[in-house]
């Protein structure tokens, strides 16, 4: 049953809505102690009711209302509520009661109670579902500005890490270093997966280690004998899932500051560790030399990108702090990644 009701229009649910809401309200409406049969004229005076909220609720309100002309939408429902009582006073009651109820008029105040609860509630509804769908407009607009936005943040690494990349890869040809095989190599394993992937808000945790090592060996590549990297994980549970190239970004200002600050003892240290609830622990550790460095790492573009990213993606489920003490730079990032799901 949700699964036919899903696959309606909106204008087919709104139907089928109105269709239950008048049948319940007819029932309440037509509902005599004294005499359980519906009587026609209930069902001719209900139809009275039902034209002019119709009226009311597809003319009045989309014209009118929703185009804050409120002064012409009351006037106009004034008209269709004075119309209703009109033709009940002088047609319907005169045709089903002659003798009683149709000799004369109750009054305008007994005839609006009569009237404006049928028509209130009607209108009630009617405003109440396009509400609804307005805030499921809104929801949706939101989701597509979301996703539009992760889309252009993620567009945004790849030529980020190329340009780096690419500044390395020319020097060490210039150089005609034995190396240049290697790091084309090790380039070429990291854009296939940032290209082919990652595709997707979130890739298998197992993956994105696994690029992440290979990320490393890259730059790594950079350092030669100048120092040293360490790259660890330890237990990794299985089955959760991360936004993609969210920690390559830290790794990479990592070697960029170091590399540009020392001409040797450059120390690197990655640790990556999950807890069997999904609590993520990243840390990242680099020497350095020069504040002057430092202070670009903290404007940086791709730092800016993944505090974007983590503010989308990990709406209050992540911790990240940065901090730099006795010439080492420290990147530590706490993440739920049951945010990703599993």
């Amino acid at each position: 049953m949700d699964q036919r009701f899903a696959i309606l229009s909106d204008a087919q649910k709104e139907l089928l809505f109105q269709g239950v809401l008048h049948l319940v309200l007819f029932l309440f409406f037509s509902f005599d102690r004294n005499a359980p049969e519906i009587q026609e004229y209930k069902i001719v005076a209900f139809v009275n009711y039902a034209l002019g909220a119709f009226v009311i609720n597809y003319l009045f309100i989309p014209r009118y209302f929703y185009t804050k002309q409120y002064l012409r939408f009351f006037a106009f429902v004034a008209l269709v509520v004075a119309g209703i009582i009109l033709v009940e006073e002088l047609v319907l009651e005169r045709i089903y009661f002659p003798d009683t109820r149709g000799k004369h008029f109750p009054g305008v105040f007994y005839s609006l109670l009569d009237v404006m609860p049928v028509i209130t509630i009607l209108a009630g509804f009617k405003f109440a579902w396009d509400a609804a769908i307005k805030q499921r407009e809104v929801e949706d607009l939101r989701s597509s500005v979301k996703e539009s936005e992760l889309q252009f943040l993620k567009s945004q690494i790849n030529p980020h890490f190329l340009f780096n990349n690419l500044n390395n890869l020319y020097s060490y040809a210039i150089d005609e270093s034995p190396k240049t095989p290697d790091i084309i190599l090790e380039l070429s394993t990291v854009l296939r997966y940032m290209l082919y992937d990652c595709k997707e808000d979130f890739v298998g945790l197992d993956k994105e280690l696994e690029h992440l090592r290979n990320f490393t060996q890259l730059n790594e590549l950079q350092i030669e004998e100048r120092g040293q990297v360490d790259f660890r994980t330890g237990n990794i549970p299985s089955g959760y899932r991360i936004a993609p190239l969210i920690l390559s970004v830290f790794i990479e200002n990592a070697f960029k500051h170091s590399t540009a600050s020392q001409s040797e003892d450059i120390s690197i240290a990655v640790d990556i560790s999950v807890d069997a609830q999904g609590h993520l622990s990243f840390q990242c550790t680099n020497s350095f030399m020069t504040d002057a460095n430092t202070q670009k790492l903290s404007h940086g573009i791709g730092l800016r990108n993944v505090r974007k990213r983590l503010q989308l993606l990990y709406p209050n489920a992540h911790s990240l702090t940065i901090n730099k003490k006795n010439n080492v730079y420290t990147v530590l990032l706490e993440m739920d990644l049951n945010t990703g799901g599993k």
